[in-house]
């Protein structure tokens, strides 16, 4: 093998591993990602981590958001529109909750849509996350207390 061939194998073979390992890093980070809702009665959306940013909304209780940036005292979050804002970190809870992105979210007994229907959420609703079956359905519980199944692709907060 002559000198050239040898370089560009090596360089063919060492891009080939930084790829891979990117991918590798790439995947590791998806599985990293975080959900948190408020846990207070109420929370303000910032547009900066300071108490002194401008005030953008209010949401209520049990909001999802995707946790981006994690701060001492402030988390930057995503909502299901992909839209950042700030939070403090005080108002926040590690207990998952889903948001109902469809104007009326069917919840059935069983992870199958064949199954009978136990009730109706409507759009906006959070629903504690129980369980993610990796099949599509998310087993939920409702402030009121009544639990069973909807389809990962009718809320968002468990991707």
């Amino acid at each position: 093998m002559n000198a050239c061939a040898s370089v560009t194998f090596r360089s063919v073979f060492t891009v080939s591993r930084a790829f891979g390992f990117c991918l590798l890093c790439v995947a590791n980070l998806a599985q990293a990602i975080a959900h948190v809702s408020v846990g207070e009665s109420s929370a303000i959306l910032y547009d900066a981590p300071s108490l002194r940013a401008k005030k953008l909304f209010i949401v209520s209780r049990y909001m999802p958001f995707e946790q981006v940036v994690l701060l001492d005292k402030w988390v930057k979050v995503r909502d299901h529109s992909g839209r950042l804002y700030w939070l403090e970190k005080r108002v926040l809870s590690n207990k998952n909750y889903v948001f109902a992105l469809k104007s009326i979210v069917d919840v059935y007994s069983l992870p199958d849509a064949a199954s009978p229907r136990l009730f109706q959420v409507r759009g906006q609703v959070a629903l504690e996350l129980l369980e993610a079956d990796g099949n599509g359905w998310l087993k939920v519980r409702h402030k009121d207390g009544e639990s069973g199944y909807v389809r990962s692709s009718d809320v968002w907060g468990n991707n």
